[in-house]
């Protein structure tokens, strides 16, 4: 079941209370994202026990299923062709399955209802707002993976002089979304917030379009892309709330001609003559910010963000940083606050190798870690943090201190002026070598970054060996070879919950 995605989908669907109980489906890097009419029928503690599983998280009006890099869209076409063919059943307690001890399925049903409350408290306006936000360039992630590669590619062969003849197309195929992206987030900035996708990506085309260098704004003339993917979101967002108010009051006849001209007027006209020019101001200081925070206070700057960039991924919110790097990336041609931030999942990979080593006798524990810490030097943190870090405890914030390391020393070169860049996002750890650049060149640039890796490996592995598992290095001791671990929740030994063989007891 763990390697074949149909399997895995099969047992998840009734899980989540069956198809019925499904009501979107969506995945990100790592994880799969459904929207579920009653979360009450899920169950939370038969779905963690699923092969292949590395975690679950709630986020407001999302359940999220976390299985790793590359198997996630696997597991989600499958889950997409149960729910197509209407199979999958209900959850094992609705249908009258054994559920175990009453006493037991009490207490779970309970704890699952204050974890869900508590999630709802969590979800404040703010972080609603962020998350959406997030869900409009998350799609547009295997794009820029894709063109900052070839990019990267591109340099590489400009830089040894190779190819000249080849240069100039990868050139333009490298170039060409990030010279039309205001036209994707407009698209997905509508279909997010409930406007008609076409028309959001026709006003954000207002943005990249060559003839507003003939419109002039506050006495000054516009210039192509100004505001970048800012200004293509306020603009589709801006249509998508016009051509609400135009529904709701035109008849069916007048709908079908007002309603799309008065979208594209009204916001086309506001985005030349307010957003574009107030969205290249904030995209300009979000420029200078970012070169000021990490040129004049690069230590602390790096400690802090690299040490808190981990909780971010774990409450899914790192994804609302993508319009930052974006905007770094269309500025500047690089984003420095990305291979700081990376610093986090080499603190992570650290924390993972300590655990290895010193829970010799946790099997399950053990192949969990040698599955994830591929995806973990390659900058994917998910599947060490749900999977190992997370679910121990203590080992979650020493794998942030190794962030924290990592980032101080990456910024302390910032202040020196070595300063780290990426030109595109998505690639993390190892993978972003390809994509580096800096003012002291490729070479001082990398060697920095690597600088950064092994720092954060080093005091990741250091914190976690001596201070992140006291408690459980005794716990399993006691367990001999049955693999007993401690439950954070609970400070007691438990028997390993993960799947996998066990070996038999000694004769």
């Amino acid at each position: 079941m763990h390697k074949d995605p149909h399997a895995t989908a099969a047992a998840l669907l009734p899980l989540v209370g069956g198809p019925a109980n499904v009501t979107s489906v969506a995945h990100c890097v790592t994880r799969l994202r459904l929207g579920l009419a009653d979360r009450s029928r899920v169950d939370d503690t038969a779905l963690r026990a699923v092969p292949g599983v590395l975690g679950v998280v709630e986020d407001a009006g999302s359940y999220q299923v976390v299985l790793g890099p590359g198997r996630v869209a696997r597991v989600t076409e499958a889950f997409e062709t149960l729910l197509g063919a209407g199979t999958g059943g209900e959850a094992p307690e609705a249908s009258g399955a054994p559920a175990g001890d009453d006493t037991a399925a009490r207490l779970a049903r309970r704890g699952a209802e204050l974890k869900a409350r508590q999630k709802r408290r969590a979800a404040t306006p703010l972080r609603t707002a962020l998350r959406r936000v997030a869900n409009v360039f998350v799609p547009l992630i295997p794009a820029l993976i894709g063109c900052g590669i070839v990019a990267g590619v591109g340099g590489l062969l400009t830089n040894l002089g190779l190819l000249p003849g080849l240069t100039p197309a990868l050139t333009a195929v490298s170039s060409a979304f990030m010279a039309l992206i205001a036209v994707f987030v407009g698209v997905n900035t509508a279909k997010e917030f409930g406007g008609t996708p076409v028309l959001g990506g026709a006003v954000a085309a207002v943005v990249v379009y060559p003839g507003v260098a003939k419109v002039t704004a506050f006495g000054v003339a516009l210039a192509p892309g100004q505001g970048g993917v800012l200004g293509a979101l306020a603009a589709a967002l801006l249509g998508t709330y016009v051509e609400k108010w135009c529904r709701a009051r035109f008849p069916g006849t007048l709908d079908v001609l007002l309603t799309p001209t008065l979208t594209v007027l009204v916001s086309g006209l506001v985005t030349l003559y307010v957003l574009m020019y107030a969205a290249g101001a904030v995209a300009t200081a979000v420029g200078t910010a970012a070169t000021w925070l990490l040129t004049t206070t690069g230590v602390l700057a790096g400690l802090v963000l690299g040490g808190l960039f981990l909780p971010l991924v774990m409450l899914g919110l790192h994804q609302a940083l993508i319009p930052l790097h974006t905007t770094l990336i269309e500025q500047q041609g690089h984003t420095v606050l990305l291979p700081v931030l990376a610093m986090a999942g080499a603190g992570q990979v650290g924390a993972a190798v300590a655990v290895y080593v010193r829970l010799r006798h946790d099997t399950s524990l053990r192949t969990t870690i040698r599955s994830a810490l591929p995806a973990g030097l390659l900058g994917v943190g998910e599947p060490l943090i749900y999977g190992v870090s997370l679910p121990l405890g203590r080992p979650f914030l020493t794998a942030c201190a190794g962030g924290a390391a990592g980032g101080a020393f990456v910024g302390l070169f910032a202040m020196l002026g070595t300063d780290v860049g990426a030109t595109a996002i998505g690639p993390s750890g190892w993978a972003l070598f390809p994509l580096l650049a800096g003012g002291a060149g490729w070479a001082a640039t990398a060697a920095v970054y690597g600088g950064g890796l092994l720092t954060g490996y080093l005091t990741g592995f250091a914190a976690t060996y001596f201070f992140g598992l006291g408690d459980h290095v005794r716990a399993v001791r006691a367990g001999g070879e049955t693999g007993a671990v401690c439950d954070p929740e609970h400070h007691e030994p438990r028997p390993a919950d993960r799947p996998g063989p066990r070996p038999a007891p000694p004769r």
